[in-house]
């Protein structure tokens, strides 16, 4: 691959093992001025976002989130915004909703990895004691946790498939051929 963007995309990986060292306010305005300009349907925005940098608040977290192995100075919380959702009259199942957070939460990672720094996404929590312990308003819905940190010294490197998978083992031409 060639050019920044394209090398940025190939060498990103969800990273668990992270250094206590806090991550700048700069690295984070950045991460979060990228996620504004990740695709939302219809233009829309419903997403919101809570920092959390406060080591209790992040500690409590991981209390009710079976899927957080990373031990990150700097959460990130995805929420959709249920009132923005209302006042534009889309359906609770807009599957926009779904691709939303999933183009924010890329979007942070790309932008974390090229800031030199490990991310990761979490999905496996309590939703409903998150909103406790971060006293989300009523109309937000805790969406997708983006762990950041500092790459520890010793991190394993992510996840490689058992085997080498290209883009033509993922794609079909046209349409399927009759079976």
């Amino acid at each position: 691959m060639n050019g920044a963007a394209l090398q940025n995309i190939r060498t990103r990986r969800v990273l668990r093992e992270m250094t206590a060292e806090a991550v700048s306010r700069e690295q984070i305005e950045a991460i979060l001025e990228a996620a504004r300009w990740a695709p939302s349907g219809g233009n829309l925005r419903p997403n919101r976002y809570i920092v959390i940098e406060n080591a209790e608040t992040r500690r409590l977290i991981r209390l009710v989130a079976p899927g957080m192995f990373q031990r990150a100075p700097l959460l990130i919380l995805i929420c959709t915004n249920w009132d923005v959702v209302a006042e534009n009259m889309l359906p609770a199942d807009d599957r926009s909703l779904l691709i939303d957070v999933g183009t924010a939460a890329q979007t942070m990672m790309l932008a974390a990895h090229a800031l030199g720094l490990a991310s990761g996404p979490v999905t496996s929590y309590s939703k409903e004691a998150v909103k406790v312990i971060l006293n989300l308003p009523p109309a937000y819905s805790p969406e997708m946790f983006i762990c950041i940190g500092h790459k520890a010294p010793a991190a394993r490197p992510g996840m490689r498939a058992a085997k080498k998978i290209t883009w033509r083992d993922l794609c079909h031409w046209e349409r399927f051929p009759n079976h």
